[in-house]
């Protein structure tokens, strides 16, 4: 069975997280210097100061949770002063005509800034710093699962306009939920598919064993261009100890993920320069207990999808994840 792809035919690929078929097209692969830089965020009044930056983001809003030493904050969880989701109700769904169903959208809504400096980026953490914001992330949605109106916590990091960040200041967001996604229970399906071993387990042995789509390992995790990939240079970081929840993993996994995740985008800084992406944490939804392995996906912005893509839900990738790979994981080698 071929693992890999010759460069001048397509493949269709079955991710099996989800179930959705994926196609690459190596022959419509654009050069890596074609993909656009990510825009500047828009940032409203240039006048007005950075609600981020210290000095500012410590008083307003009130802060959930700082961590680092001298009382000086390294990470900080505040709420988001727009929330998407509000309030402690539980969901009541209401029936209002054959096809009108609602609820409110009750939640929390956070805002996890990620370090002090305003011009960086998850690529620019030191290893330290990445731990800091890996046990911030997996103490909020800790605390969210204590939540009985609570059935998940989306954990995001946008960077650039494209990718839907609205401040520069490296942030993300955290958002509890009363409902759980249907992307995440897309991949409960997954889990639950895979018979005789976890999916993400066995992704790992395979691919080590392959070597073709590897980007960086370590003794706690591993971060490869997946298969399966729908879109350019994606990522998947997966820690090699197996555990269901984000917030019960060892802290030793969680900084490595968080480490694993900045050598991952720091060369994809490297080789695509400064383009918009998409971190998300998927974790198992708080009281299921059904097969999952968390791990985090890294979805740059360097293509748009098309009528093709919008109208059949099939992704076209035009860069195969073992030339992505390939390049990336170059960066190591030549650093």
């Amino acid at each position: 069975m071929a693992y890999t792809m010759n460069r001048n035919m397509s493949q269709l690929r079955l991710d099996p997280l989800t179930g959705r078929w994926v196609a690459i097209s190596a022959d419509r692969r654009q050069r890596p210097n074609e993909f656009a830089v990510r825009s500047l965020a828009v940032e409203g009044d240039s006048e007005r100061p950075c609600p981020f930056c210290p000095g500012r983001a410590e008083t307003e809003p009130p802060m959930l949770m700082t961590q680092g030493p001298d009382g000086t904050w390294q990470v900080l969880v505040v709420p988001n002063l727009y929330p998407a989701f509000e309030g402690r109700e539980p969901m009541v769904v209401e029936h209002l005509g054959p096809i009108f169903t609602r609820a409110e959208a009750s939640g929390a809504h956070e805002v996890l800034v990620v370090q002090r400096e305003h011009d960086a980026s998850w690529a620019d953490l030191e290893e330290s710093q990445a731990r800091l914001v890996m046990n911030a992330i997996a103490a909020r949605v800790e605390a969210h699962s204590a939540m009985p109106e609570l059935r998940y916590t989306q954990a995001i990091v946008n960077y650039g306009r494209e990718a839907g960040a609205s401040l520069s200041h490296p942030h993300g967001q955290l958002l509890g939920l009363p409902f759980v996604p249907g992307e995440i229970q897309s991949e409960q399906a997954g889990f639950e598919r895979f018979h005789g071993a976890c999916l993400l387990c066995t992704t790992i042995e395979a691919e080590l064993d392959a070597g073709a789509r590897i980007v960086y390992a370590d003794d706690h995790v591993v971060v490869l261009c997946p298969y399966w990939s729908g879109t350019p240079f994606e990522m998947l970081a997966i820690p090699r100890a197996h555990a269901p929840h984000i917030h019960t993993a060892q802290l030793d996994d969680l900084a490595a993920v968080g480490v694993g995740l900045q050598q991952g985008l720091h060369a994809l800084g490297e080789v695509l320069g400064d383009i918009a992406y998409n971190v998300v944490f998927h974790s198992a939804p708080f009281r299921a207990s059904g097969p999952f392995h968390w791990h985090a996906h890294v979805y740059p912005k360097v293509t748009t999808r098309a009528g093709f893509e919008l109208g059949t839900g099939v992704l076209i990738n035009v860069v195969s994840p073992e030339s992505a790979a390939e390049s990336l994981a170059a960066v190591r080698v030549d650093a």
